[in-house]
């Protein structure tokens, strides 16, 4: 195995070319954090990393549109919009080390899903290396463009098997001003549904994230910190809204009341100050971090926000009756449908035989997706750990045109071979 370290698209067309001509398989690699295997180099193939094709190209304050190179950090593309007064909304916890064109080929999603949109709905246009070598230059930060298929939003989400993306057009949007955190203790998740549409009738909110009580123990514990609402409950949802205005925090804590008259809500709390929102933000951000010594196995599915609280029931079942010694934390972004099932490894048992255990189970937690029209990988793509399922998602027909679609751009099957199709 080798690693090239290009610093232009042209030196990327370059590597493409001679990895054709020498029959090289390549696999693009970004942050390095994504959790599907999307970028593991298993058989010797040419990794390409972009950790040098790290610069913003350019800015254009009137369109609130920046240029910048695949490489450049999550994180730095946050803060070179806040230093221009602006927004980059995309945001979750690996914000720190993922690179744009990592998030890009995964098209990730995040917390803030549920006002913002996933990075899809961010990037107005992509330089892109095809796997024989060509650049194309796709919709170039054009707002109107009808002029056929718009193959920018093939290499969105495409993991790297079409080709490479090295350069990408992303759109900035107005910072929002005063973001207030609701935390709500809740009795049960069949509750959640309820509550998500309570608030929304009257409150425009950024973020709708829950977790379980024992992921909540999981972050006190390893944080030493309090517990955030006085009455426990077995879940939490955590609420985030722009309260720019007095008449829009009211709206807010009327939903608050009618919640706990309706019981859907046990307790809460709400932060004062962006300080305080910081700090409740924390009993949700912490729980990857927090839950890594114990080698979760991890599930990130996806169904329609309407049919979350069904889900969590069936699959919360599945998981009771397969894994009655097994610790279980729930996570996710119900805002959007986004759930993180995460299934701890018992120190008593070895992590091959731990991983088999999870795996005979994973047919029938997919059979409860399929059934509801939902998504075995919302987030995270498929890479080598989905790609054996992908047909609980996609159909025979789609399976065969996304075949199809690479054999276009990438006749030799260099790019990234073995991952998702």
């Amino acid at each position: 195995m080798a690693i090239a370290l290009p610093k232009t698209t042209e030196q990327v067309a370059e590597i493409v070319k001679w990895a054709n001509d020498n029959n090289i398989a390549i696999v693009p690699s970004g942050g390095r954090t994504g959790l599907s295997g999307g970028a593991v180099a298993s058989n010797g193939e040419l990794v390409v990393a972009f950790d040098k094709m790290n610069k913003v190209l350019e800015f254009e304050k009137t369109t609130q549109q920046v240029k910048c190179q695949a490489g450049v950090i999550t994180e730095q593309l946050q803060q070179f919009a806040t230093d221009n007064e602006l927004y980059y909304p995309v945001d979750f916890a690996s914000s720190g080390s993922s690179q744009i064109g990592g998030n890009i080929a995964t098209n990730a999603g995040g917390i803030k899903v549920i006002r913002y949109g996933l990075t899809r709905d961010w990037v107005m246009g992509l330089t892109v290396v095809t796997g024989k070598g060509e650049i194309l230059e796709l919709n170039s930060g054009l707002i109107k463009n009808a002029t056929g298929y718009d193959l920018r939003h093939l290499f969105i989400g495409s993991e790297g098997t079409l080709g490479l993306i090295t350069e990408a057009t992303i759109k900035f949007t107005r910072p929002p001003t005063n973001l207030t955190v609701l935390l709500l203790s809740i009795e049960d998740m069949t509750k959640v549904t309820e509550l998500l549409n309570l608030f929304q009738k009257d409150v425009d909110l950024t973020a709708f994230e829950f977790f379980s009580e024992e992921a909540l123990q999981k972050v006190m514990a390893h944080h030493q910190l309090p517990r955030p609402v006085e009455t426990q409950g077995a879940f939490y949802c955590l609420l985030e809204f722009d309260a720019d205005s007095e008449e829009r925090l009211e709206k807010a804590l009327e939903s608050f009341e009618a919640g706990l008259e309706q019981e859907l809500i046990l307790d809460g709390v709400m932060s004062q100050s962006q300080q305080q929102a910081e700090e409740l933000w924390k009993y949700r951000e912490y729980i990857s971090e927090t839950i890594s010594a114990r080698k979760p196995y991890k599930n990130d599915i996806s169904v329609t926000p309407d049919k979350v609280s069904e889900f969590l029931a069936k699959v919360d079942n599945i998981v009771s009756e397969q894994y009655p010694d097994f610790e279980v934390i729930w996570f996710g972004h119900i805002g959007d449908g986004n759930l993180h099932l995460n299934i701890l490894a018992p120190e008593s048992m070895s992590y091959e035989d731990f991983t088999a255990a999870c795996e005979q189970v994973n047919p029938l937690i997919f059979n409860v997706l399929k059934n509801l029209g939902g998504s075995i990988s919302a987030e995270h793509g498929v890479g080598l750990l989905k790609k054996p399922y992908l047909n609980y998602s996609r159909s025979d027909a789609e399976i065969a045109y996304m075949k199809g679609i690479k054999a276009v751009f990438d006749p030799n099957n260099i790019m990234n071979p073995g991952k998702l199709i």
